[in-house]
């Protein structure tokens, strides 16, 4: 039988003063960040198979490269300080597209998968410690699903999209959370999103909200898969 040559697949880059971000323009959480455009892109290649992992439930076609010349770099972006800090927050053209009601599935699954890979993390990683950075910095576990809680929270607004209260437990907010994910995708899928929020600040194109949601919720998955020790086999060295 022959084997199926990987596709190419097409990258954007976030280029600021001391960092660069690589990400996969189809494919939302698939998002890594170094110190040059050669070490971003190979950190891309490199989580290729743990992002196939993570998304393995949506059921989406993803085949991970096998070589860096299977990048492709199609959009170069002007970094910003906060991109320095490790915050992709460049916007790739492919996100200014219209987002379609045929769009809606696909990233309706994506977001599972990554809510998915979040919560398996964050049960794998119970009554485990943590390693600590080696000043000693790093969340707790518990801290960590406030941490990303919240910013899934505040980033519908980004979105002109009413914010579910916070409650308790962490796992009804967190359902509500998606909830309203979904219901605001949905009002993208009809037009229902202004351009700008009530005090003039742009509202993000829904496919980059999908796209900011996603890696932020791997890069936590993977931070405590990492420092819990619980990584599968798909674990880049």
């Amino acid at each position: 039988m022959m084997t199926r040559p990987n596709p190419k697949v097409d990258v954007y880059l976030e280029i600021g003063q001391k960092k660069v971000i690589a990400g996969a323009v189809e494919w939302p959480g698939w998002c890594r960040i170094a110190r040059s455009e050669d070490e971003a892109l190979q950190a891309l290649l490199d989580y290729g198979p743990r992002y196939a992992a993570a998304i393995k439930s949506s059921g989406a076609a993803f085949q991970a490269p096998a070589h860096l010349s299977d990048l492709h770099v199609v959009e170069r972006l002007e970094g910003s300080p906060t991109s320095d800090f490790g915050v992709p927050v460049g916007i790739p053209a492919a996100d200014e597209r219209p987002f379609t009601p045929a769009d809606l599935p696909r990233a309706e699954l994506m977001m599972q998968a990554c809510w998915q890979a979040f919560e398996t993390a964050v049960q794998a990683a119970t009554g485990k410690t943590l390693t600590k950075g080696p000043r000693g910095g790093g969340r707790e576990l518990d801290n960590i699903v406030e941490h990303v809680l919240g910013a899934q929270n505040g980033y519908l607004s980004r979105l002109a999209w009413k914010k579910p209260k916070q409650i308790e437990p962490a796992s009804e907010w967190a359902a509500q959370i998606r909830q309203a994910e979904l219901a605001a995708l949905v009002a993208a899928t009809r037009g229902e999103i202004p351009e700008q929020g009530p005090r003039g600040g742009k509202i993000w194109p829904a496919r980059y909200f999908v796209r900011r949601s996603a890696w932020h919720i791997l890069d936590h998955a993977w931070e405590i898969e990492d420092r819990a020790h619980i990584a599968g086999p798909d674990q880049p060295a």
